[in-house]
């Protein structure tokens, strides 16, 4: 799959990895548990080549694309049990085909509205990313 070399996803560097840890290969994409943890559960699914718009891909890709963002949100709806889900697919100043998957809680952080990309509020323990991120790939069943 192509690579751009001032991409933090395909280039895998200390960009990505501030923001975000990486849970596990799906299909198509890998999933990341983002560090910012405002809204319980948030990941992000990238898709592995360096594509910048949806309709970039073919069908049988543009497919399996969505069936892994399914099955991320269905796994954080099983464990974190939220009101509803939001998904996000902005990419102004990261060109490359990503999803964010953010569950959110009636009541909590900008219930009604939409998510807030970075709001730096809540940071989790080592321990409290590992379970999170154990409990994510038995849901997912990945290593």
């Amino acid at each position: 799959m192509e690579k751009n070399q001032d991409c933090m996803y395909c280039m895998e560097d200390e960009r990505r990895d501030h923001l975000m840890i990486e849970i596990g290969n799906l299909d198509v994409s890998t999933v990341f548990l983002f560090k910012e943890q405002t809204y319980r559960g948030r990941c992000n699914v990238v898709y592995k080549g360096h594509v910048k718009e949806l309709f970039h891909l073919n069908e049988q890709e543009s497919a399996s694309f969505i069936h892994d963002v399914n099955r991320v949100a269905e796994a954080l709806d099983k464990i974190f049990e939220p009101n509803k889900i939001n998904y996000g697919a902005y990419g102004d100043t990261l060109h490359h085909l990503h999803m964010h998957i953010v569950p959110k809680y009636e009541g909590k952080e900008n219930w009604g509205s939409t998510f807030e990309m970075n709001l730096g509020k809540t940071y989790l323990t080592d321990n409290e990313y590992n379970e999170m991120i154990e409990k994510i790939k038995t849901q997912l069943q990945i290593d």
